[in-house]
């Protein structure tokens, strides 16, 4: 598929309605990413762009982005260097998702601009999975957050981890989110002066977990 082709598919969803263009993951396809969303502009056409990232991402890409992007979602994930390379293979995980997080905090600051219907139309939201075992670790790094960034980041802390089949056997991710843990990471953002965000109820493993056998698996 051309670029030409993409920015069509793309200009007939908005012509339909749709008010925002997301790119998931796109770390390595920044440059068509840029390319997009100029060629966009270039026919009058100014959607929200999300750039929904796994905060794997180089300071210098997210900078050739800035004016371009208008709401950042990016997870952190971790920031134990161990943890990171037992579970993602990338022990430099922390150390890269750190400066990502700054620069786009740089880029956004922590206000998110909400539009009529609750759409965020720009800044910046971080997300955060709460590990079974490892509730330290999300607490320092809502702790990071909050002092290299701002207690006024709005955080998505979620308790949704779902283990499948391929972590039974897993010492630590063979089970869901103790009730008791989620809180511990909840009651540590509300200690650093956390006022904006979201937390999940307990049990949300089920809620948000898709059934793919399913014609329509997230409903």
């Amino acid at each position: 598929m051309t670029l030409t082709d993409v920015v069509s598919a793309v200009m007939q969803c908005l012509e339909k309605g749709a008010e925002a263009v997301g790119f998931v993951t796109p770390s390595h396809f920044v440059p068509h990413v840029r390319a997009i969303i100029q060629a966009l502009h270039a026919e009058g056409k100014y959607p929200v762009t999300v750039y929904n990232s796994n905060g794997y991402d180089s300071v210098e890409t997210l900078r050739t982005l800035e004016g371009l992007i208008d709401v950042y979602l990016p997870d952190m994930k971790y920031l134990d260097s161990e943890i990171s390379e037992e579970y993602s293979g990338a022990a430099d995980y922390p150390d890269v998702a750190r400066k990502a997080i700054l620069e786009m905090f740089r880029q956004k600051g922590s206000s998110v601009i909400v539009g009529e219907s609750g759409q965020a139309l720009n800044g910046m939201i971080i997300r955060h999975l709460v590990l079974p075992g490892h509730t330290d670790d999300s607490v320092a790094i809502v702790k990071w957050i909050a002092t290299e960034l701002s207690p006024a980041m709005h955080i998505s802390l979620m308790s949704q981890y779902y283990p499948t089949t391929c972590v039974a056997a897993h010492p630590m991710l063979y089970r869901t989110i103790g009730e008791e843990e989620y809180d511990y990471v909840v009651e540590a953002m509300k200690d650093q002066g956390f006022y904006r965000g979201w937390v999940q109820e307990s049990g949300s493993s089920h809620t948000y977990n898709p059934d793919f056998g399913n014609e329509h698996p997230f409903e």
